[in-house]
């Protein structure tokens, strides 16, 4: 067994590594988040936080970690009625992101049901995981059927499997413990909020810690077990005061005064539910037990809602996490109480008022785009950029329906578009092709039944052969790559219009994000077009290029549609599954050099020629409209939508068209 990191050894990670041990002295706060670049010891410290666990006491062969104290009655391998006790190490169980379902809630024993006839449980990881810690390497990643398993098992402290004529329910309650790498994409809201606390971790930025990070990881890699050996003291060290911590927590008082300050604060920062209160309240609790007082003093307060709320009071994706800490003072110090409270004045605070929340200073979409009465909608340079302007806020988002690629794919899972895939909903069965991934049992026994005579077979078990096998044909939705082509030329900055389209596409970002898409961004404006965000899974990187993207200049159509086909063709090679849905934002205009109108239709029937599932957004307004969108769309081979006709209910029959649209080009 290899040697693991030794927890107190990693360098300038206090906040993650506090989180960590408040969830080891009280498992009920319901876990970590953590959140951060690659790089920062996320994962080494998770691991080892495992070798810091107290032992658990377990009912002797029990494959579910029953308490021989209170053994669950319901459990598949009960009853447990004066069996032995034996203690083991806590377990760390760790969830792939590549996970099948059965993997992780257990599923029908297929060898034992084929040889012997007999219906057996296979526990699964939550199985494994009961009373210890489920770990999940990027959870951002994880396929949204294992989200729905995680989520259920977490709020009913149970796992329920009912499937292939097994019934079996047994006790879940696990630490869950997850970090990501948000340039990845984010985590579903139902899922964040299941998290007690939330951690950000970065790379130090002072030479000296830097130094010591690489110094201790060089020595754990040339001897671990020597490295392992001189923290073995310090590793002790924390061991114990866990197990004191865990003895004391029972005993620490809440005050009254503390309960106040920590509702005051949930409202104060508007989370939603009353999760956060109880996470905060434990939080505070286990805090005051690690530091060996019997009280609970508003210092925790304020520590706990710095670790439990950041992540819960996110409106939308595209919020920066973390909490203004001159609120959080202002709350603590206004809702201090006189009552019980062993610290009823609070950490302080006092500072001036920050100011109000929202928009800061003018508006500064309506300041762009002025001076557009060209007819060609060049504005007049701004000041500080030859014909370039200052970006234009985007205006708010707003629910759209989903644009579908038409067809059936095969590509990751996701929730867009149709799509053949490993786990889903059951549609049949079919001869395997190659390996057996997805065995359909009911099919394969029905394809052995009439040949068992035949066969010679005698006894319980199934004579099966090669061609009695089955492959269970699944379909469920799988994620699309959304390349968004942007016009940001000085025609679009006229009427000040980019401020709706950054909303627009800001809106389709959200729904992307939703729906686990992968997304690009090309701009064009000037005379070129570039790569603003080469395809990611990351929506706040799109959202923030989107928020910065300034305009101005000529409008080189042609130029934008050529560098998206250069990257679909790129994405093509890369991953040759992932279906491609572009969105051109554009009031169709071309400008600039020799014949641009018909070279920017060329452009546009080469992606047509390719199939490329496509639906421009007409960004023309004014009363005079020259139709010029819906050429485009027509000359893609895809359809039209203005901005109005975006918002949720009015794209319906969007989709409609995009889908007859490609029927009648492949016909």
């Amino acid at each position: 067994m290899s040697t693991r990191f030794p927890f107190t050894a990693v360098v300038g990670q206090q906040d993650l590594q506090l989180a960590l041990l408040l969830n080891a002295v009280a498992p009920n706060i319901g876990g970590v988040l953590v959140r951060g670049e690659k790089g920062t010891a996320k994962s080494t410290a998770v691991r080892a936080l495992a070798a810091l666990l107290p032992e658990v006491e377990v009912v002797a062969g029990c494959r579910f970690s029953c308490d021989p104290a209170s053994p669950d009655p319901t459990c598949p391998d009960g009853p447990h009625t004066g069996a032995a006790a034996e203690a083991r190490d806590a377990r760390m169980v760790e969830l792939p992101v590549g996970a099948s379902e059965d993997r992780l809630v257990g599923a029908l024993d297929i060898e034992r049901a084929l040889a012997e006839g007999v219906k057996a449980f296979e526990p699964g990881l939550l199985a494994a995981a009961n009373r210890g810690i489920l770990y999940v390497d990027e959870v951002n990643l994880l396929h949204d059927h294992l989200v729905d398993v995680l989520l259920d098992a977490a709020a009913m402290g149970a796992s329920y499997v009912e499937r292939e004529g097994v019934s079996v329910r047994h006790a879940a309650r696990f630490l869950l413990v997850g970090t990501m790498n948000p340039e990845e994409g984010e985590l579903r809201p139902q899922l964040l909020d299941r998290f007690g606390l939330t951690v950000e971790v970065a790379a130090s930025r002072e030479p000296d810690q830097r130094v010591e990070v690489v110094r201790r990881r060089l020595a754990y890699d040339d001897d671990p077990a020597a490295f392992a050996a001189r923290w073995a003291d310090e590793e002790s060290a924390v061991r114990r005061r866990i197990v004191a911590a865990r003895e004391l927590l029972p005993k620490v008082r809440l005050g009254d005064g503390a309960l106040r300050q920590i509702a005051a604060t949930c409202a104060a920062f508007e989370v939603d539910g009353m999760r956060a209160d109880i996470v905060m309240a434990r939080t505070a609790t286990a805090l005051a037990a690690w530091d060996g007082r019997g009280d609970v003093l508003a210092e925790d307060v304020r520590q706990a809602a710095l670790l439990a709320l950041p992540h819960r009071r996110r409106r939308n994706p595209f919020d920066a996490p973390g909490l203004d800490e001159d609120k959080l003072d202002r709350t603590l110090e206004e809702s201090a109480g006189d009552d019980d409270d062993p610290d009823p004045d609070g950490p302080g605070g006092g500072g001036q008022p920050s100011p109000e929340e929202g928009p800061q200073g003018g508006d500064a979409g309506a300041r762009a785009g002025t001076g557009e009465d060209a007819e060609d909608g060049e504005p007049q340079p701004a000041a500080g950029g030859a014909g370039e302007q200052a970006p234009a806020r985007a205006a708010e988002p707003f629910r759209t329906k989903a644009l579908t690629v038409p067809g059936v794919g095969a590509g990751a899972a996701g929730r867009r578009s149709r799509a053949r895939t490993e786990r889903g909903r059951t549609t049949g069965a079919l001869r395997p092709r190659g390996t057996l991934t997805k065995l359909h049992l009911a099919a394969t026994v029905r394809a052995a039944a009439p040949h068992q005579r035949a066969r010679g077979r005698s006894g319980p078990g199934l004579v099966l052969r090669r061609d009695d096998l089955r492959q269970a044909a699944r379909e469920g939705r799988e994620g699309n790559l959304v390349l968004f082509v942007v016009d940001a030329s000085g025609s679009m900055a006229a009427r000040q219009r980019m401020s709706a389209v950054k909303g627009a596409v800001l809106s389709l970002l959200l729904d992307a994000y939703q729906r686990r898409d992968k997304v690009g961004l090309v701009t064009f404006r000037g005379t070129a077009a570039e790569v603003a965000l080469p395809p990611t899974s990351s929506v706040d990187a799109a959202a923030a290029r989107l928020e910065s993207l300034p305009t101005g200049g000529r409008t080189p159509l042609a130029a934008g549609l050529l560098k998206a086909h250069d990257v679909l063709r790129v994405e093509r090679l890369r991953d040759p599954s992932r279906r491609a849905l572009l969105v051109v934002v554009t009031d169709g205009r071309a400008t600039g050099g020799p014949e641009p109108v018909a070279l920017a239709g060329r452009a546009a029937g080469l992606l047509g020629a390719e199939s490329v599932a496509s639906v421009v957004v007409d960004c023309e307004s004014g009363p005079v409209r020259l139709g010029l969108a819906g050429r485009l769309a027509e000359e893609l081979g895809g359809t039209a939508v203005t901005l109005e006709e975006l918002r949720a209910d009015a794209i319906a029959g969007l989709v409609r068209d995009v889908r007859g649209t490609t029927s009648r080009r492949a016909a």
